[in-house]
């Protein structure tokens, strides 16, 4: 007996080590192994806005997320001087100034890379109007660039004017992007979908036009002026427009054309928006030149003729003639349609506005999200200031910026509250912000986001602790021993039920 029970306990305890064995070598091989990517992805993307050019470098992942790759902003810069529209008459030049970024882009992105980094470039309202104006200079200006690019050692995909809907549309994306609203990291450090995560509304104030983009509460509603977006494989219909000659920089334009037009005089004009004291003298093409202001224009209209404005610093004053730059009336008092007679959706949850949003309320000396009452003793006390106080007050003092803020933060006070419906209640929700981390609020990522979707995807190469040939050579070894010994017991089994019956008949057969 003692024989028999011995064998067993072994097999038993051989049997229990191999199936431990077995899970062990298992969850090992499959917990510590380890995702190698196959290396990084880079995308460059060129800004070409109104005012000026921005360069950005991104990079991601070479493996993707549901077809998108998850991007991120490393490298930022100004290209010099002015915006590409600027170089009408001498396309020839433009090419110049992008050198310096260039350069330093090149040393960014390794050397082996340059020829499968992609660059592409976007114009925007800058060129739009340059297009409408004079077709011949824009495709110029265009032309100019693709042959720059041709020569530099990148993948070039070409330069393009992109649309207001889609300038609109590409700075949504960027916000909630960049808010984790398409994208969050779980417990296990793996990207997922936020469950009920609501997206937020966009607000983009550029040079020359100004977008609003956000999912309205219908969207089935107001079919024109709603795009449909795919981002990690969910579909979004995004209400947007894009308001051509209201940008920053344009706006101004046209009231320094109104003023000039309500002017008894053409040589000295007040300007109400102007610092007390401020004093310049501006060329008629300046603010007079362009075609938003082609209305604007007096009959006696000579380019190069100076008209000198004198700032009054009046904050009443400013206001009211900044009100004129707005059609209130065209959509009778029609509550889903507050200016220029374009259809809007009552504006929902919250907002994000960056790019000449975010810079004219810094200067304020306001940030992030404040009421409405905090915005306007700012702004009249900003519009109060003489020229020589505002020099104190900024806390970087560029003349021509210092001189508009006045005339900017009215502008976007009636955009907003006027032209978009906010009201005291809803202002809060408007967070005024230039960047999440690292990377800017601007349309151009989401433009990077769109097109990674058509950049194809590497396959993760994976390490594992064991050698596939060891680990199944090591699962077919113990697993042969656990079958062998869950044998040998059946076979004790028997043999011992064997015993236990012949020793019971032999038992009954001894006679008495």
């Amino acid at each position: 007996r003692m024989l028999t029970r011995t064998p067993t306990v072994v097999a038993q305890v051989f049997l229990l080590l191999s199936i431990v064995l077995i899970i062990a070598i298992a969850v090992i091989q499959i917990n510590q192994q380890q995702i190698l990517s196959p290396g990084l992805k880079y995308g460059i993307v060129l800004d070409a806005g109104s005012s000026r050019t921005t360069v950005y470098i991104y990079e991601w992942p070479a493996e993707k997320e549901n077809d998108t790759g998850v991007v991120s902003q490393t490298f930022k810069c100004n290209v010099k001087g002015p915006g590409i529209s600027s170089y009408e008459s001498n396309p020839g030049a433009l090419a110049k100034p992008f050198d310096d970024c260039l350069n330093k882009v090149k040393e960014r992105i390794p050397v082996h890379l340059h020829k499968n980094t992609s660059v592409y470039l976007g114009a925007t309202a800058g060129m739009r109007l340059l297009r409408l104006q004079n077709e011949t200079a824009a495709n110029e200006v265009l032309a100019s660039i693709q042959n720059y690019f041709r020569a530099q050692p990148f993948e070039f995909r070409g330069a393009q004017i992109i649309t207001g809907p889609e300038e609109g549309v590409y700075g949504w994306i960027t916000a909630n992007y960049l808010m984790g609203n398409f994208l969050e990291r779980n417990l296990w450090r793996t990207w997922v979908h936020p469950y009920r995560k609501d997206t937020m509304g966009a607000l983009d104030l550029g040079g020359a036009s100004t977008q609003i983009s956000f999912i309205p509460e219908d969207s089935q509603e107001n079919f024109n002026s709603t795009l449909q977006v795919k981002l990690y494989g969910y579909n979004y219909n995004v209400y947007t427009h894009s308001f051509q000659c209201y940008g920053r920089d344009e706006a101004e334009k046209r009231l320094l054309a109104l003023l000039l037009q309500k002017s008894n005089t053409s040589s000295n004009v007040d300007n109400p928006c102007y610092p007390q004291n401020y004093n310049t003298a501006l060329a008629m093409k300046y603010f007079s030149g362009r075609l938003c202001t082609q209305s604007l224009r007096p009959a006696n209209y000579y380019p190069d003729q100076l008209v000198n404005f004198h700032g009054t610093g009046d904050p009443g004053l400013c206001q009211e003639m900044v009100s004129l730059l707005f059609n209130f009336t065209a959509c009778r008092d029609r509550e889903d349609c507050p200016f220029n007679g374009i259809h809007q959706p009552k504006v929902k949850g919250n907002f994000v506005a960056f790019s000449g949003f975010y810079y004219t309320i810094n200067a304020l000396n306001l940030s992030g999200h404040f009421s409405l009452a905090d915005f306007n003793s700012s702004m009249w006390f900003f519009c109060s200031q003489s020229w020589a106080q505002l020099q104190f007050m900024l806390p970087e003092f560029e003349e021509i910026y210092a001189r508009s803020y006045c005339f900017s933060a009215n502008f976007i006070y009636y955009l907003l509250l006027r032209g978009y419906n906010f009201d005291a209640e809803t202002w809060p929700q408007i967070h005024f912000q230039k960047e999440v981390g690292n990377s800017s609020i601007a349309w151009s990522l989401g433009y990077m986001l769109s097109l990674t979707n058509m950049i194809p995807a590497e396959g993760k190469l994976i390490r594992l602790p064991l050698k596939p040939s060891l680990f199944a050579g090591l699962l077919i070894f113990f697993t042969a021993m656990s079958l062998l010994c869950l044998l040998f017991l059946v076979y004790l089994c028997v043999v011992s039920r064997n015993r236990k019956n012949i020793s019971h008949v032999e038992h009954v057969f001894i006679p008495e």
